[in-house]
């Protein structure tokens, strides 16, 4: 594919040279900064100033100025021209002798020195001398297979090594040690120095005219077999792919990043980076082609031509309007060594850019998001594609020149809608990929925006995940765009975000009560109940509370019970010091006093979860299980599950709660069928014998008396349990009753009971006619029992005997030896006998009476003393 990367200009016209000397023909050039050298075959030099100029229209052409020419001689023509810049000299080869001469006069130099016998020569412009003030030059020696190298100073040469090949040169590029030659049949690499050598590959120089040139450092340019360009390092190795160009070339040049061929008719440009042809010249008889400091020249016999490389950044954007993409990429990266760094990186990331538009135009959106993310693009140019997604109040102007061609997204797709839609997906992607980068640094209200509308547009899921996380979303905006597409619940979520919870609500609760339809949520109503339930704002809470109770009684009390604690108030303080919005017990109740199934939950709540001490609520509690019984009772005779579930509430009530007012509940329990209640009521008041009476002769339950037994029991000490077991065998076993159902109900007592009786009280109540065999599980027992007991208790006394007869033990070594007072010890201080068995014994041995110590004459050594 054709690029233009070059552009040929004239530099020096046919008449300027020749004049009227019509066979003049030109042979070699050379070019050293402004100067520009030209060898004939007449043996003249011809020096010609270039300058260089650039129209007001950007056109840039050469102006060629003759400073002179210089006849030099022989009768031969000028075969190569090097010059010497550091030297001022100009290297001259003509019948086979290098003169050297003046750059600027062309005259030769004072002493002569001159290199004769040389069929070509080159410069080592990698030399290994370090010395300024002279060149290093390479020669092919007429000698058969021989180069030489020179030393050449100002004023004088001198020859440092001769060097021996395989077969004959006939072309030599030197990198410091290395000489890249081309023989008879073949390309090597020879180090002079070593004298190792290295074949590379094979060619005939009967066949085709051989190129060896040297492109860098450690590298050479080769015209190789089958029309190929191939490179090579000093280490007979290639590290770029060949380029393919003509099989009959003549010269090559390098331009980086570009390789130019001449053959006899056209000038090829060829890439470095890809290989490819990028730009064809026509170009008829032209024969030489070189590379000056990065100026290329091609000569025809009769005038001078220089390509003039056109900016790489146009070649690029050439690139891009043709939508070659990895070329355009390819040589931007190559640009790098030649633009200054903060240029380059300005232009780099412009035209990654450009280039994410062209593959984004083209519905290729891994490589588009690649090349955005890579390219830094404000994703603001990305969103402006999208009509209307763009914030009204954003002040963002799309970059000039543009990176694209397209007016919008309707442009770009020309009105497919599918392609529109997979447009907006991968911009949903993107965005959402981006918005938590630096990319969205300064933008994320924009891209919060434009998100929100996309997804809205799209019924897209993660609308809510959006407005339900930190977002950046204009509320105006959104509001608008979420009302337009009638998603009323994610509205009421940007509300909440926003602070606006009141207008939240009320836009949630149209929705349940069917004045606007948006079913995003099937179960908003319950999203409501716990919305508020966390609402922080008391007034909002009493606002809509009314209307969540009539919704639902059971849902709508989560209101108040599932609240955080802090929020609610358990305190005695007066109702007017809480306020009046606060959510203390009294007041909910007072709101729940119209919704009774509220005021039960709320009431357990309070009870039962909350624990709260107070005799109001245990006891308002207890009466609205107790009226709910009542009422379940009186409109229906058969078992009923919601009566059997608020019976046993209210049993499981009577029987843990200490705190609602018995006689209270009794009073309103009397003259009703609720013997159970009434028992357990009695078992409160410690009336244990009417409690039993119940159970036992009224609902003949003898597991609900054994129960009653064990739970009336729980946390008090044995006798008490005892006494409740053995009350419950008395009224099984009283004598006014012969029922074989309770004889039978006291022998199933004893034997499950046995160790919460007495064994020999019950062996005293027990009627005699009792077999041993009936009672032979309770007796076992008890027998188990009591030796269990027994033998526990003597384990215990051991121990407590063993235990005291170890601290006697350690009291008797804690004594030490005996001490004996009798009526002939006397008193140390007063000299007389002791009458009393008191006295006080100093460490010395010596003992005195108790009145005598006390005087404090003492001896100052007896000071430690014990009293027994």
């Amino acid at each position: 594919m054709s690029l233009k990367a070059f552009k040929l200009v004239p530099a020096v016209e046919r008449e300027m040279l020749m004049g009227d000397k019509a066979r003049i023909n030109v042979e070699c050039i050379e070019c050293c900064g402004k100067n520009l050298y030209i060898g004939t075959n007449e043996c003249f030099v011809y020096h010609f100033l270039l300058e260089e100029k650039i129209s007001s229209a950007g056109k840039i052409t050469f102006a060629a100025t003759k400073q002179l020419h210089k006849y030099l001689g022989f009768k031969k023509a000028v075969s190569e021209l090097k010059a010497a810049s550091a030297l001022n000299r100009l290297l001259v080869l003509c019948d086979n002798t290098i003169t050297l001469v003046n750059m600027m006069n062309l005259e030769p130099i004072p002493t002569g020195a001159r290199i004769k016998g040389a069929v070509t020569f080159t410069l080592n412009e990698n030399p290994m001398s370090g010395d300024p003030f002279c060149v290093e030059v390479c020669i092919i020696s007429v000698k058969r297979r021989t180069i030489q190298m020179f030393m050449v100073y100002e004023d004088r040469v001198q020859i440092v090594k001769e060097v021996s090949t395989p077969e004959q040169p006939c072309a030599v590029a030197v990198d410091g040690h290395y000489l890249c030659l081309a023989l008879t049949t073949q390309y090597i690499i020879l180090n002079y120095n070593t004298g190792i050598s290295q074949d590379l590959f094979p060619y005939c120089s009967d066949e085709k005219r051989p190129i060896v040139k040297r492109i860098g450092r450690q590298e050479f340019l080769l015209a190789g077999p089958g029309g190929l360009g191939m490179f090579a390092t000093v280490d007979g190795i290639s590290q770029r792919a060949p380029v393919h160009w003509s099989e009959n070339v003549i010269g090559a040049a390098l331009c980086f990043p570009y390789v130019v061929a001449l053959d006899s008719e056209f000038i090829t440009v060829h890439s470095m980076l890809d290989q490819q042809l990028k730009q064809t010249l026509p170009f008829k008889e032209g024969h030489i082609l070189q590379d000056f400091e990065g100026k290329v020249i091609v000569a025809t016999n009769k005038g001078v031509y220089i390509l003039v490389p056109l900016p790489l950044e146009r070649q690029i954007q050439d690139l891009l309007t043709s939508h070659r993409v990895e070329e355009a990429l390819v040589l931007a990266k190559a640009a790098r060594r030649n633009i200054p760094k903060e240029k380059f990186q300005v232009m780099y990331k412009r035209i990654l850019q450009q280039a994410g538009f062209i593959h984004f135009a083209q519905l290729q959106f891994l490589e588009a998001k690649e090349l955005f993310r890579s390219g830094q693009l404000d994703v603001r140019e990305l969103i402006s594609l999208y009509p209307f997604l763009l914030p009204t109040s954003s002040s963002f102007i799309r970059s000039h020149p543009p990176l694209h061609e397209y007016a919008d997204l309707n442009q770009l797709t020309q009105g497919d809608q599918e392609k529109m839609t997979k447009c907006k997906r991968f911009l949903m992607s993107y965005l959402n990929e981006v918005r938590s980068t630096e990319v969205a640094n300064g933008y994320k209200e924009d891209i919060d925006t434009a998100l929100l509308k996309l997804y809205a547009e799209a019924n897209h899921e993660s609308l809510l995940d959006l407005l339900v996380s930190e977002n950046f979303c204009l509320l105006t905006d959104s509001a608008a765009w979420l009302e337009k597409h009638k998603k009323y619940f994610a509205l009421g979520l940007l509300y909440h975000y926003n602070g606006q919870d009141a207008a939240a609500l009320q836009l949630w609760v149209k929705i349940v009560n069917g004045d606007v339809q948006d079913s995003t949520r099937s179960d908003l109503y319950e999203y409501i109940v716990d919305f508020l339930t966390f609402c922080s704002d008391q007034e909002l809470v009493w606002k809509y509370a009314e209307w969540v109770l009539q919704k639902s009684e059971e849902v709508g009390v989560q209101i108040f019970t599932k609240r955080p604690l802090e929020d609610q108030i358990f305190t005695k303080r007066p109702l007017e010091d809480q306020g009046k919005n606060s959510f203390n017990p009294d007041n909910v109740m007072n709101c729940l006093n119209k919704y009774p199934k509220s005021l039960v939950k709320y009431l357990e709540y309070l009870v039962l979860d909350r624990k709260i001490e107070k005799e109001k609520y245990h006891t308002h509690l207890a009466v609205l299980y107790l009226e709910a019984v009542l009422q379940l009772k009186s409109v229906t005779t058969d078992n009923c599950a919601e009566l059997t579930e608020t019976q046993t509430k209210l049993r499981s009530l009577l029987q843990k709660s200490d705190f609602y007012r018995i006689h209270f509940i009794l009073d309103k329990i009397k003259g009703t069928d609720l013997h159970m209640e009434r028992a357990i009521l009695y078992g409160k008041l410690e009336e244990h014998d009417k409690a039993l009476h119940i159970l036992v002769h009224e609902l003949k339950d003898f597991s609900a008396a054994e129960d009653y037994c064990i739970w009336s029991s729980e946390s008090k000490d044995l006798p008490y349990r005892q006494r409740l077991f053995h009350m419950l065998l008395l009224v099984y076993l009283n004598p006014g009753s012969s029922d074989c159902e309770l004889v039978m109900a006291a022998v199933d007592l004893l034997n499950n009971h046995a160790a919460e009786f007495d064994a020999a009280r019950v062996l005293q109540l027990v009627p005699d006619s009792w077999s041993v065999q009936l009672l032979s599980p309770f007796l076992t027992r008890a027998m188990r029992e009591n030796i269990h007991t027994k033998r526990m208790t003597q384990i215990t006394l051991g121990l407590a005997k063993a235990e005291n007869l170890i601290y006697k033990h350690d009291k008797v070594k804690l004594k030490g030896s005996p001490i004996i007072l009798s009526d002939k010890k006397l008193c140390q201080v007063c000299q007389s006998p002791f009458c009393e068995p008191a006295f006080v014994r100093y460490p010395n041995g010596g003992m005195v009476h108790t009145h005598c110590a006390a005087k404090r004459l003492m001896n100052p050594n007896m000071t430690n003393h014990s009293q027994t």
